[in-house]
């Protein structure tokens, strides 16, 4: 249906053009503390993330040097 509707009417006059200021259309103060509180807690998740990686992969050394040991000792 819409495919109908930009075939009879050009696009230009289902959207009129706007005129506006560029120095009115800013984020301000807001948009930078919100993009500032993102890129915060987006760095926090990242470090969460690597800690927990670490933690499973020293884990999983300390399992096999335990297991290396375990078996050692069944053998002897």
């Amino acid at each position: 249906m819409m495919n109908a509707l930009t075939r009879m009417m050009p696009l230009e006059e289902l959207i009129p053009a706007i005129e506006v200021d560029p120095n009115l259309v800013t984020p301000g103060v807001i948009g930078f503390v919100f993009t500032f509180v993102i890129a915060g807690a987006v760095f926090l998740l990242i470090l969460d993330m690597v800690r927990r990686v670490r933690r499973v992969r020293y884990r999983e050394e300390i399992n096999q040097k335990l297991d290396a040991e375990f078996t050692a000792e069944a053998d002897s």
